[in-house]
């Protein structure tokens, strides 16, 4: 019997949760985790946050641990430059909205929130004052996104002839969507930039979870019978999902 998540990682109470690693010119923040089930020290390093995590032993000493990271700054300086460069919310930036690019442009003495220009380059034009531009943004993001999610859950259900709660919209770093046992649909609103049929595959694939709770063959029937582009919009989440991260950070 495996243990819960959160019985697998500690911190002693004497060591710190961070500790820094320099390489070059640059010093990177290591988040320090205990795995009680770990034979030896790991780094890894998270496309959407960022975050540079080091995994000891339970034995595991934190001058060792230190040195570890220490040894592979090389390691963490090139990974990190290899993932996308963040686009926060901000005036000009270029961003997708259900996968066409916007431009964010900023109208700080008009009345409203958030709404859509058409134009060769769509304007993403925001109200306002400028300290509140990228919360009014996120805000926007998830207002959209859990109407679309919401639509294309319900239809998604209905064609399986599932039962369907509610559905509820966060910003999940490791997962596209979620199915709880009493029918509870969770979405990234993340996925409100990809393209509508991303959209529909994950509503698929999440409503299909309402009858079969694993990844058997009979699960993937029942998405390729209500979802016949899965495999495109699998194809497009490996290729560009992790990008979709970038947006809104640093804001």
């Amino acid at each position: 019997m495996s243990l819960p998540l959160r019985a697998l990682f500690s911190r002693r109470a004497s060591e710190p949760a961070v500790i820094t690693v320099a390489f070059e010119r640059d010093v990177f923040l290591v988040q320090l985790r205990r795995n009680r089930q770990a034979r030896r020290y790991t780094l890894r390093i998270h496309s959407a946050s960022r975050e540079v995590v080091l995994t000891l032993p339970p034995r595991g000493s934190l001058k060792q641990a230190r040195e570890f990271a220490q040894k592979h700054g090389a390691w963490i300086a090139a990974r990190l430059k290899r993932l996308p460069q963040p686009v926060p919310f901000m005036d000009g930036a270029l961003v997708p909205l259900r996968g066409v690019e916007h431009k964010i442009v900023h109208r700080p003495d008009a009345r409203g929130t958030v709404w859509v220009e058409a134009g060769d380059l769509p304007a993403l034009c925001v109200a306002g004052d400028g300290p509140h531009l990228a919360r009014r943004l996120r805000d926007y993001f998830k207002k959209e996104a859990k109407r679309d999610l919401e639509l294309a859950s319900k239809r998604a259900a209905a064609a399986l002839g599932a039962s369907l709660k509610r559905v509820s919209i966060r910003d999940q770093a490791s997962r596209w969507g979620s199915c709880s046992t009493t029918g509870v649909l969770s979405y990234s609103w993340r996925l409100i930039l990809a393209p509508p049929y991303v959209l529909d595959y994950l509503a698929a694939h999440e409503a299909a979870h309402l009858i079969e709770m694993n990844h058997s063959r009979a699960f993937w029937r029942q998405v390729a019978r209500i979802c016949p582009e899965f495999k495109r919009a699998k194809t497009w989440l490996d290729a560009h999902g992790a990008d979709l991260h970038r947006y809104g950070m640093n804001d």
